[in-house]
């Protein structure tokens, strides 16, 4: 019996603009640079008394009680990392988005559209942004209300109406709160995925979204490697990310570029840069199929 849903603020915090900063830093300043952010934000989201449910690449995922406990947490996390000096010229900043409403706690993660709703708002949020709902605003005591304004309504697939999205003005700036209330949320970033394997590409961008890897005849990309599973996993864009799904029996065994190699089992990883894919089994057992990734256009 699935576990019964509740009342809670799901919170994503992502580091804007991490691919090129892997681009202008390399990979290993980058994803010293990523880690420091993860690692504050992570802090942030324990003294306000939330959850981190998982953390994939770049990305945090957390839940907190209440809507009051995950907007101060917001604005906590945007203070803390504004504080941190540049990296080698380069200002880092994170893009928080949050919404409130019932969702399932089971096996350690959150489901529900108000996971869906929370992403989305972390979808229009720029670097040094945070974004929410209206509902969630509403939700807020009258005082923490007076921090927000609404600057758009959007349509959301599966909603009859348009959701309210609301800015947190976490800066005491003058200058800030006299801005136009008329802001337009980012534009997602330009990125695509080339995906090689023999003879087959496949390249995933906004009008491709995602393919599937595995033995299934009928899948995008198909492994004959019987330690394969029929549909082993996915690759999946997520606003301007892309993200490897494993969903197999023998696990899936990702390289990038540079470093070691490591396994998926029945869980997930931002793809970044370049590397390879193995599937049921490590590279060094059998070099001849895999799928070669590389991020590419951005």
């Amino acid at each position: 019996m699935n576990a019964p849903a509740r009342n809670l603020t799901v919170l994503f915090a992502d580091v804007a603009g991490s691919t090129r900063l892997y681009e202008r830093l390399g990979d290993t300043e980058a994803l010293h640079a990523i880690e420091r952010c993860l690692k504050r934000i992570d802090r942030v989201v324990a003294s306000y008394k939330g959850r981190v449910v998982k953390t994939i690449g770049d990305e945090i995922m957390a839940v907190f009680e209440s809507v009051e406990d995950a907007m101060q947490a917001a604005c906590d996390m945007q203070t803390r990392i504004s504080d941190l000096p540049p990296v080698s010229g380069v200002k880092l900043a994170i893009r928080i988005g949050f919404h409130h409403g019932p969702a399932i706690e089971e096996n350690n993660d959150v489901f529900g559209d108000t996971v869906n709703v929370a992403a989305r708002m972390t979808g229009l949020a720029k670097g040094g942004q945070i974004i929410t709902t209206g509902e969630a605003i509403a939700a807020l005591p009258p005082l923490l209300r007076q921090s927000s304004r609404e600057i758009d309504a959007i349509a959301i697939k599966g909603k009859s109406d348009a959701i309210r999205v609301c800015e947190v003005l976490w800066q005491e700036s003058d200058d800030l709160t006299m801005k136009s209330a008329s802001i337009v949320p980012a534009a997602p970033a330009v990125v695509r995925l080339r995906l090689r394997h023999g003879e087959t590409e496949v390249t995933l961008d906004t009008a491709r979204p995602s393919a599937v890897l595995g033995r299934d005849p009928m899948g995008d990309i198909v492994i004959r490697d019987p330690r394969a599973s029929r549909r082993h996993g996915h690759i999946e864009l997520r606003r301007d990310k892309f993200v490897l799904v494993d969903q197999s029996t023998n696990g899936t065994y990702v390289t990038f570029q540079g470093e070691a190699e490591f396994t998926l089992k029945r869980e997930e990883t931002l793809l970044r840069n370049r590397g390879r894919i193995s599937f049921g089994h490590a590279w060094a057992e059998d070099k001849a199929e895999v799928v070669e990734f590389e991020i590419i256009g951005t």
